[in-house]
């Protein structure tokens, strides 16, 4: 047989909530390209069209879904019944990946897809194409042990694992956090589990963070603090006390604040809420973006970040060795708060509880990472960032 010139990887990114998942999987997606490898994506956010794809990599949009509860799903933009738009979904993930025929076809987050839709998909692979591997990619944490155990054991995901998956990809390392222990995985998958490490973000050159901090009208002596909630749908109690420490500085300083601030809301904000932010920002001197398309050159010329706790901006603070204050969101699930309290634990962050947020408890901490900056940093210097190295070396393992 007549050996393929190209080497396609069909990757399936979840998109049911905010930025997250669409931001790792693209991250993956631009490391991973070179010569010989075209990566296809299959997503549902509405903000795919808002990347820079480089060569290699193209997206397919399939409709996209919202979250309701845990179990309830509507159509993000199209009126028609929740139903009907997953019959669309799974049909034009079916298709593409019968017409792409990936050599290694990836899934992120959820084992099953969004309401099992990528199982007729997976079972096709394993029938029509033998030779494909299909790779599990897991974030570091999912939610608290007790959740994730009752939501696979319901929904049969272990016996997925083993069946359908060649391998499963957990985006972490062990030392922090082990899937395979907390979620009590049988010999048989966790045979099938390969620890990549962190996965890296592009780390901007120096001419670029200049440039960046200039165009936001940040001296060079100035002192910067980013805010940003990711997507925003559920980061507005984050701002709010933000900038509601800034009203508070401004009158017990007399409005010397020895910092600048850049708040980025996030494109999923509520407009009610993200108008009111606005204005408030701009009461206050202080500049507000609800979407920011070079989020590691801006964060790379911060000198303190406060954010919450997702996979994503964690991993961009980490590579950046960017002071962060974290405040994790406690619902629906517990993943950030697990992974802020991990990450505390080894003094990559420090945080503050959801319920112990107010204006006074960031000042605090916000004083005290721009007075130290130096702990965090140190500690950062041994942070495990080979996602994409690990990868890389699995990918040529398949291509033999």
């Amino acid at each position: 047989m007549i050996k393929s010139k190209t080497y396609n990887i069909l990757m399936y990114s979840h998109d049911t909530y905010g930025l997250g998942h669409i931001r790792r999987t693209m991250a993956i997606a631009s490391s991973l390209r070179e010569r010989g490898i075209n990566i296809l994506i299959l997503t549902g956010s509405p903000l795919a069209g808002r990347f820079d794809f480089p060569p290699q990599i193209d997206f397919i949009r399939i409709p996209g879904m919202i979250k309701k509860t845990n179990e309830e799903y509507f159509p993000l933009s199209i009126k028609i019944n929740p139903g009907h738009a997953m019959d669309i979904r799974q049909s034009i993930i079916a298709a593409t990946a019968k017409a792409f025929r990936p050599d290694l076809f990836i899934v992120d987050k959820e084992p099953l897809g969004l309401k099992k839709e990528i199982l007729p998909t997976l079972r096709w692979i394993k029938k029509h194409l033998p030779r494909t591997k299909t790779v599990m990619g897991l974030r570091d944490i999912m939610d608290d042990a007790e959740t994730i155990k009752e939501n696979w054991h319901r929904r049969g995901t272990y016996d997925v694992f083993e069946k359908l998956y060649s391998e499963i990809w957990v985006y972490g390392v062990q030392e922090i956090y082990d899937p395979a222990k907390e979620y009590e995985m049988q010999d048989s998958i966790r045979e099938k589990m390969h620890f990549t490490g962190y996965i890296p973000r592009r780390e901007p050159e120096q001419r670029e963070i200049i440039k960046e901090r200039k165009s936001n009208g940040i001296k060079v002596d100035d002192k910067l603090v980013v805010v940003t909630t990711g997507g925003g749908g559920d980061g507005s109690a984050v701002i709010e006390a933000y900038l509601g420490m800034i009203r508070k500085l401004k009158h017990d300083l007399n409005g010397e604040i020895p910092f600048q601030s850049i708040v980025i809301t996030g494109p999923f904000m509520s407009s009610s809420k993200r108008k009111l932010f606005f204005r408030q920002a701009r009461e206050l001197g202080i500049k507000a973006f609800h979407f920011y398309r070079q989020m590691e050159k801006l964060m790379a010329g911060a000198d303190v970040v406060v954010t919450m706790g997702g996979y994503n901006t964690l991993c961009e603070l980490m590579t950046l060795k960017i002071p962060g204050l974290v405040i994790p969101r406690e619902t629906p699930r517990l993943e950030q708060l697990i992974r802020a309290q991990r990450f505390h634990s080894f003094g990559y962050i420090d945080y503050i509880r959801w319920n112990e947020l107010t204006p006074e408890s960031l000042a605090i901490k916000i004083f005290a990472l721009l007075e130290n900056p130096l702990a965090g940093k140190e500690a950062m210097l041994n942070f495990p960032l080979t996602g994409i190295e690990v990868m890389k070396k699995r990918i040529e393992s398949f291509r033999g």
